[in-house]
């Protein structure tokens, strides 16, 4: 099963590093890896989608929790959240296909950011499902040069903020 983790981590150098080493050591592959400082200077937020049991998650926050760094831990997966990722994608358009892309980009959402027929960037904020079909339906309609995607950021639904994992 795909599970979102949230952590909350020191901001000091190593602490990332710590956080990985742990899912390498331990055989876990992770999908995506966001990382930014919080509001709070001191404190990083970390957004890693892995694939696993329930049984294993649990084991793996009980595991980041044991980190010196480690503020915090959830598992957003278990209950209501919010998820988006950003795509940036660059295409190469014969001028005949300019409209007809820039229109499918508008109706899904996105924005062209680069209107240059060789190299055409156009950007979406979606679901993660949302974000692979756009990308496909583009690879059916363009010559794609280039994809680059943020992977999975996620926040609860409710009014708490993240709390640690029991």
């Amino acid at each position: 099963m795909r599970h979102i983790i949230a952590i909350l981590l020191q901001n000091e150098a190593g602490a990332l590093t710590r956080v990985a080493g742990l899912f390498s050591n331990r055989g876990y592959n992770i999908e995506s890896l966001s990382v930014a400082a919080t509001d709070d200077p001191t404190v990083s937020r970390i957004t890693l989608v892995t694939r696993g049991s329930d049984a294993v998650l649990q084991q793996i926050a009980n595991q980041l929790l044991k980190l010196i760094d480690v503020v915090a831990v959830e598992d957003l997966t278990d209950g209501e959240h919010i998820e988006r990722e950003l795509a940036l994608a660059k295409l190469r358009l014969r001028p005949e296909q300019t409209d007809a892309v820039r229109g499918y980009v508008v109706r899904s959402g996105g924005r062209v950011l680069d209107p240059a027929p060789d190299s055409f960037v156009v950007e979406l904020t979606a679901s993660e499902a949302e974000v692979n079909d756009f990308i496909v339906e583009l690879s059916r309609q363009t010559d794609t040069v280039e994809v680059v995607r943020s992977g999975a950021l996620g926040v609860g639904r409710a009014a708490r903020n993240l709390k640690l994992v029991k």
